[in-house]
This record gives C-alpha cells, sequence and structure tokens, in this order.
C-alpha cells in the first residue's frame, strides 16, 4: 500500500499544507490497521504534521485507548456511524492535534452481515472547534487490500477538507 506512489505524492501534499498551517492530526484506525498514519508518515518532515496515530482494533482497545463507550458499540456494533464518530473524538481528546480522522469497517472477507456488508467503512472527522462528521461508504467485495488502499484514499480526502476549517 505504501509503494501507491500517487497516494504517498496526495500525502506529501497534505503534510506541507498541514505543516505550512502549523496544524497537527491524528489518526484511529481500526480496519486499515495503521495504514493511513504508515501512508502519511512515509513523508518526510510529516512529525511536524502527525502528532499520533492510534490502531484501536479490537472493542476493547476502543473503548480504553479512545474512550468510546462499551454500550455504543454494543447497540450499534464497532462498524457504525456512532463509534466512528466517538473514535475521533476520543482520539481528539487524547492528543495535541487539531485534526482526528477515524476507520472503522469491515474489509473482509469474513465478518460481514447483510446489513454490514464486506466493504462497509464508516469515517469520522473532527477538527478541533467544529462538529464531527460521519462519511459512510460501500466499497463492495473488492478483496482486502483493495478496501483498505480504498478507504486510505478517502481519509486523505477528508484530511484535506478539513484543512479549510482549522
Amino acid at each position: 500500500m505504501i509503494a501507491d506512489a500517487a497516494l504517498v505524492t496526495r500525502a506529501g501534499v497534505l503534510i506541507a499544507a498541514y505543516r505550512e498551517r502549523q496544524r497537527r492530526i491524528v489518526t484511529a484506525e481500526s480496519c486499515t490497521g495503521g495504514l493511513l498514519a504508515g501512508l502519511l508518515t512515509e513523508v518526510a518532515g510529516s512529525s511536524a504534521v502527525v502528532e499520533r496515530g492510534f490502531v484501536t482494533y479490537s472493542n476493547e482497545a476502543k473503548a480504553e485507548v479512545l474512550g468510546v463507550d462499551f454500550g455504543l458499540i454494543a447497540e450499534h456494533g464497532a462498524v457504525s456511524e456512532p463509534v466512528a464518530r466517538a473514535m475521533a473524538e476520543g482520539a481528539l481528546a487524547q492528543s495535541r492535534a487539531d485534526v482526528a480522522l477515524a476507520i472503522t469497517g469491515i474489509a473482509g472477507p469474513g465478518g460481514a452481515s447483510a446489513a454490514k456488508p464486506v466493504g462497509l467503512v464508516h469515517f469520522g472527522l473532527l477538527a478541533a472547534g467544529r462538529a464531527t462528521r460521519h462519511l459512510e461508504c460501500r466499497y463492495g467485495d473488492l478483496g482486502r487490500g483493495e478496501v483498505r488502499r480504498r478507504a486510505v484514499a478517502e481519509a486523505l480526502g477528508l484530511l484535506e477538507t478539513a484543512l479549510a476549517e482549522v
């Protein structure tokens, strides 16, 4: 995934823009397992922008590290809008960043249901002082690697959008 030259180029432009505005990013990743943070830190000088990254793959990690309420997970499932929002909020609260991006989804091949198919990914985005936003994407059963790659590409777009707000 890191070898995707187009994504590395986009990440470089994003890092430069955040650095210029002296803004920092925190990530909270589940289905992408740290790929977004890895991509961002592929860029030289990213330490001025990437404040930290959380890989909260298990429900316990989401609760213990990010403060996501277990009741929220029990009611909606880990792959849901409320949990994606809570992950972003927890990541921002547990960091010194200006923008938080959370990703939770089902990359497959297993773990899906009729209501939550493979390729379903929820994103939470929070810029300090703003309302938490959500995006749901349904990529389809494209294979684990491709779902994760598309989720990381989408996350870059969300971080690009958030820069205008901080």
